[in-house]
């Protein structure tokens, strides 16, 4: 079993910036994909940005350019860096790992961007 725990939320100001963390502990494969997936209100949860154990990544077309993933795998570690945030990145923001045939949710942690 793995547990995710992610950190860093907030609210801010549009064009601002905001770093989210997650922390995973328990039964980790050395080869797994983390990421970030967001859901806004009334919208279904989407992928955000995903970085695979060996530093491949990718990027929805909605933040390349703005937002930066990065992980440590010693530590099991991902992180989220969003700059230029605008009021539509507003969203709980879900950190997901994914190894073998399971995939694993920390509890969300909202992001809110005002105007």
């Amino acid at each position: 079993q793995v547990q995710l725990v992610e950190s860093g939320g907030g609210l801010v100001q549009a064009g601002g910036s905001l770093r989210l963390s997650c922390a995973a502990s328990g039964s980790i494969f050395s080869i797994n994909t983390m990421g970030w997936y967001r859901q806004a209100p009334g919208k279904q949860r989407e992928w955000v940005a995903l970085i695979h154990s060996g530093g491949s990544t990718n990027y929805a077309d909605s933040v390349k350019g703005r937002f930066t993933i990065s992980r440590d795998n010693a530590k099991n570690t991902v992180s989220l860096q969003m700059n230029s945030l605008k009021p539509e990145d507003t969203a709980v923001y879900y950190c997901t790992l994914h190894q073998g045939l399971s995939a694993y949710w920390g509890q969300g942690t909202q992001v809110t961007v005002s105007s």
